[in-house]
């Protein structure tokens, strides 16, 4: 526990002191009547019952997000397109009444499409790219609530578990300059990991919200294909999904009940959920058969740290009752890496 309050000091403290050194930043917007530890303390759903009870408003929620990407990004590097002043337009609009009304948010700079607003996929190719259309769920956040500000690093096309590009250069992990923040949305994990927001958009489709989630110590969930909408222009996309990246499990939840249920014209559909999975946080599941993989499809050698967290999850899991074996996957990874450029292409072929 003291190395997790000596790593939060260096980010409070450190990373905003090394931030600000040549330009002095507010941590809190002027007028706000929350400071930034009672803003970190929360998750986004904590946030968004603050302003619906008046406590605080979205406009000061806003400025202490903003505040803090000012005084951290110069240092990790996860913030490529600064969009404060469409946010700052949207609020006073007025927003949507939903689960995450007035809570900052950030898209990966990655396929999420907002109409008028640059796309660059972290390639130099698209730096100009005007995106002339929105994602189906990116107008689901917008009607949750949720108040888009930026978007944030991701590698050439989310190619690597590592999140460097050309473009952009290297996103640094806030527990550790020294230390990648994973990848493909590890700029949306570092923002989150630095206090900037509670909540990011991510994708995924080899491990790009779980290896970040992991880096950075965050929860991180891949959903099924097909339960968040990828269109309306990728209608077909058979590997890469939809989701978040967060503080709390509870947030992740609520964001799968506000984005999730299919589109018209989407070629891969999940099946109906019974239930709200915001209800189902709070539930104790039965006994689970869960397998434990350690050995990668292609033999490469594992991190003994990595085997030990593994264990460690294993024993955790079965002290909660749950029953785990491991097991062995007797894939030959060249036809795997073969299959998978197969699907890639035939979705590109797809949308084109």
């Amino acid at each position: 526990m003291s190395q997790f309050v000596d790593r939060r000091t260096l980010i409070k403290r450190g990373l905003v002191l090394a931030a600000a050194g040549s330009a002095p930043v507010r941590i809190a917007a002027a007028a706000s009547a929350l400071s930034f530890d009672e803003y970190r303390s929360r998750d986004a759903l904590g946030l968004a019952e603050l302003v619906r009870s008046g406590e605080v408003s979205a406009p000061e929620l806003l400025e202490i997000a903003i505040a803090r990407s000012q005084a951290v990004n110069p240092v990790i590097n996860c913030l490529v397109e600064r969009l404060y002043d469409y946010a700052r337009a949207a609020v006073a609009r007025g927003l949507p009444s939903g689960p995450f009304t007035g809570v900052p948010f950030l898209l990966k700079d990655l396929g999420m499409h907002l109409a008028g607003t640059v796309t660059t996929n972290g390639s130099r190719f698209y730096r100009d790219a005007v995106a002339d259309y929105t994602n189906t769920v990116v107008t689901r956040y917008q009607q949750a609530g949720l108040v888009i500000f930026g978007k944030t690093a991701s590698p050439e096309f989310g190619g690597t578990g590592t999140t460097e590009s050309i473009l952009f250069g290297d996103t640094r992990n806030p527990w550790d300059m020294q230390r990648s923040a994973g990848g493909s949305s590890g700029g949306a994990a570092a923002a989150v990991a630095a206090g900037i927001l509670p909540l990011a958009n991510a994708t995924d489709g080899g491990g790009s919200i779980r290896i970040p989630a992991s880096c950075c110590g965050l929860f991180g969930m891949k959903p099924s294909r097909g339960r968040v909408p990828s269109g309306p222009k990728n209608l077909s996309s058979v590997m890469s999904v939809i989701h978040a990246v967060s503080r709390s499990v509870r947030d992740s939840a609520a964001l799968l009940d506000a984005t999730r249920g299919p589109e018209p014209g989407q070629t891969t559909i999940a099946p109906r959920p019974t239930g709200s999975y915001l209800d189902a946080v709070g539930a104790t599941p039965k006994g689970l058969r869960i397998g434990l993989l350690t050995t990668p499809i292609t033999h490469s050698p594992v991190d003994p740290e990595c085997s030990r967290a593994a264990a460690d999850a294993a024993k955790l899991c079965e002290s909660l009752g749950h029953h785990v074996q491991e097991v062995q996957l007797p894939i030959d990874p060249r036809e795997f890496f073969a299959s998978t450029r197969i699907i890639m292409g035939t979705g590109t072929v797809v949308r084109v």
